[in-house]
């Protein structure tokens, strides 16, 4: 039986809580009024997934569909704006204040308990074999054709691994790993809601990305990490192969696929964060001004 989103906010709180939650405490985390968590939670123990206040073994078997299985990283491209330093090292494995960009989402994914993981990689692919020192479980996809083709070609190397799995952009700095949940109820992107950027953002309504675009106003800015229910996740296969493989297709990027050619046949929901959670590093210059040691 699916579960409602009320439903599952209240039930990963209690799977994530280390202690008994009270009705007020579960009604501050789910933004929710205690009377609506007090017939939630009736309702949920009638069912056998609460007892006593704590998740039972059937609750945690209500979460199964929702638990992220998979994460793919996005990190075969050069980064050219942030020569020189990307000369000799890939973007993803700059160091910032002594820890690699990556290493900042890896960690939050491995806290999250997802151990299947996938690198996409292409430019000095061999650099990106140190990780493994830190995290054996590591699965290399290698993408041979980074260097004349967009984000798109990346993710049809991965596309069979798409499904309950987070997209991550390799080179973001992650700086609350709490945005890498276990469980997540439908695919979506991070995004911060601002008055105007001159970035890539989404136009949202009723919280369900309505298009894709290069600046805007009372809009939402993009953030490179989002998250594919197994049912999207599928569709994303097809989808992604007949755009790659349509003429132009190796030009595409991976985002317009969902939300743009075949917007229609997704659903894809905005999760708000704030830009005090994550940086995305553009140019040697701004990573200058993060860590002193690059000389500003």
């Amino acid at each position: 039986m699916e579960l409602t989103r009320k439903e599952f906010i209240l039930l990963t709180a209690l799977a994530e809580a280390k202690d008994t939650m009270s009705q007020r405490e579960l009604a501050a985390s789910g933004g929710m009024s205690i009377g609506s968590v007090n017939r939630l939670l009736r309702d949920l123990s009638e069912r056998g997934y609460v007892k006593a206040g704590r998740l039972t073994p059937d609750g945690l078997l209500a979460l199964e569909p929702y638990r992220v299985k998979r994460a793919v990283f996005m990190a075969a491209g050069f980064g050219a704006r942030m020569v020189p330093i990307t000369l000799n090292t890939p973007k993803p494995l700059i160091r910032v204040r002594g820890q690699r960009i990556i290493d900042t989402l890896l960690d939050a994914v491995l806290a999250a308990g997802i151990e299947e993981i996938y690198i996409v990689r292409g430019y000095l692919a061999e650099e990106f074999d140190q990780l493994l020192y830190k995290y054996p479980m590591i699965h290399f996809i290698e993408n041979p054709v980074y260097n004349e083709s967009n984000n798109i070609s990346s993710m049809f190397c991965a596309c069979g691994h798409l499904q309950n799995a987070y997209v991550l952009e390799g080179d973001l700095l992650l700086y609350h790993p709490g945005l890498i949940t276990k469980y997540q109820y439908e695919s979506n992107y991070l995004a911060v809601p601002v008055e105007r950027t001159d970035d890539w953002c989404f136009r949202v309504e009723n919280d369900i990305i309505k298009e894709v675009m290069v600046g805007g106003t009372n809009c939402y800015h993009m953030f490179g990490i989002s998250y594919w229910t197994a049912e999207d996740g599928a569709k994303l296969v097809d989808h992604i192969k007949q755009v790659y493989q349509a003429p132009g297709g190796k030009e595409r990027l991976f985002e317009h696929v969902p939300l743009t050619y075949y917007k229609d046949q997704y659903s894809v929901h905005i999760r708000p964060c704030s830009f005090e959670d994550l940086v995305e590093i553009d140019t040697f210059n701004e990573l200058k001004t993060l860590d002193a040691s690059y000389g500003v």
